[in-house]
């Protein structure tokens, strides 16, 4: 039932690294182009109604940018994709292939087009939290708007929350899930098999010791530690050089210490008003240029011990030197954030060549075994999809396994909602219908699993 759809009548939307709008594979037949709306956030001067930042263009000026010399294009609508990670993921969800005669062409090739160029984070605040946030609310609000259905396709993530939905971040997304005809679908990350996660179970009268390294020429560092609110720990941190750090109890506010050359800030977080997980912060911050490198060990210490389970994240190993890692990692609860959100489809990686998963992919379950996440798997490795100039490219990561299953949804709505076989097929339905028709990696026993969730995405297959 499923050939011949093509995304027709549904919004593909995507908050990324940007988009290069000349691509061939973003424009119609007669050269106009497929996207309806492109946001940069990075381009002060023109926000959209109710936003504060960057520039918004419509088709008809991006029409207009294409209809002249392309240096002349580009000075009309400045928007570029430097990194080419948005317009990779563009391609593959929805590119229609015109620049390879229809060989490469992505899932949901006759869809529109909406387009959130991410900004840079604002001073103080978390990775790009806030600019993600506006930018799915952006494309909701524009789908309302339009009164069509959207495919949301957000191939971005970092470690900084508990990993079980409750962070604000995915708070916000999970609410915003439920307006409109949407389905939000997250990469799990690519931090499968990185060492930048530690977990265990504190027991009443039993110290446990985190061993880990920090490489030489780290210019910071920080470290999350996640317990249940009720779990009282002291914590007892021994540098590189064999000092001990006075014995840190939960205050109020930071609390700073010199180790060698570095200052250690720590902070015991409160509950917040979605969690009731307690987060135990930890700065690295270089007195001279760089943190004191070697074996750190930080001890946690039961005081009154309720659940017991902890976990540890230092930020994705992408950010980090090769050799800062802790000694006892643990690869399950990998997933970032916010791919634990709660009713969006996390999308892991498999290879499709080997029919096998992908080592990098981000694994489940959430913290807490909560939820199955991810919900499943899509190929991630050695994708050709269009590259920045108007080319192809080959890809691998979370992040390109994503938009096959966005274009998915966004084919799944057309038959459901724009051919009328199903006017309520969106959000929450797509996420079971791609579990159940999920396909079964023949090398893993076992589904749902924490590696490749409910299994592969058949419908790309079956399209």
């Amino acid at each position: 039932e499923l050939n011949g759809l093509t995304g027709e009548g549904i919004l593909v939307g995507i908050v990324d690294s940007g988009v290069d709008y000349f691509h061939p594979d973003f424009r119609n037949e007669d050269g106009s182009s497929r996207i309806l709306r492109l946001w940069d956030q990075s381009v002060n001067g023109n926000p959209p109604e109710s936003y504060v930042t960057g520039t918004e263009y419509t088709k008809e000026e991006i029409d207009k940018a294409l209809a002249l010399e392309e240096t002349e294009g580009r000075r009309l609508v400045p928007s570029r994709d430097f990194s080419g990670h948005g317009t990779a993921v563009l391609g593959i969800a929805a590119g229609n292939g015109r620049a390879s005669g229809g060989v490469n062409r992505g899932v949901a090739y006759e869809s529109e087009l909406l387009v959130v160029k991410m900004g840079n984070a604002r001073e103080n605040s978390f990775p790009r939290t806030t600019e993600l946030m506006e930018g799915i609310d952006y494309l909701v609000r524009q789908a309302v708007q339009m009164g069509k259905p959207i495919a949301i396709n957000i191939s971005f993530g970092n470690n900084y929350g508990s990993h079980q939905g409750d962070s604000l971040l995915e708070t916000y997304i999970s609410n915003v899930g439920n307006v409109g005809r949407s389905v939000i679908c997250v990469g799990s990350g690519n931090n499968g098999n990185d060492r930048i996660h530690t977990a265990g179970q504190l027991r009443q009268g039993q110290t446990e010791t985190i061993e880990m390294s920090i490489g030489t020429y780290e210019t910071t560092l920080n470290l999350q530690l996640w317990k249940a609110y009720a779990d009282e720990i002291e914590i007892s941190i021994e540098t590189p050089s064999g000092e001990r750090l006075p014995t840190l109890s939960e205050k109020i506010g930071t609390q700073r210490y010199r180790a060698g050359e570095t200052n250690l800030l720590i902070y015991y977080g409160k509950p917040g008003p979605f969690q009731v997980t307690q987060e135990i912060y930890f700065d690295f911050i270089p007195k001279g240029s760089y943190v004191d490198d070697g074996v750190w060990k930080i001890r946690l210490i039961p005081q009154k011990i309720v659940e017991g389970n902890y976990h540890l994240w230092m930020p994705s190993a992408a950010l980090l030197n090769p050799l800062t890692h802790f000694f006892s990692p643990t690869v399950d609860t990998t997933l970032t954030i916010p791919s634990t959100a709660r009713n969006v489809v996390a999308v892991g990686a498999y290879n499709a060549r080997l029919m096998t998963y992908a080592p990098f992919s981000g694994r489940g379950y959430t913290r807490g075994n909560t939820q199955v996440k991810p919900d499943i798997v899509a190929p991630g490795v050695d994708i050709v999809t269009t590259a920045v100039g108007g080319s192809y490219t080959g890809v691998t990561g979370t992040s390109f396994a994503t938009p096959f299953v966005t274009g998915s949804a966004a084919i799944m709505m057309q038959y459901g909602i724009v051919q009328g076989n199903d006017p309520f097929l969106y959000g929450e339905k797509i996420r079971a219908y791609l579990q159940r028709g999920a396909q079964r990696l023949t090398a893993l026993v076992g589904y749902p699993n924490e590696i490749v969730g409910y299994g592969e995405d058949v419908i790309i297959r079956l399209h």
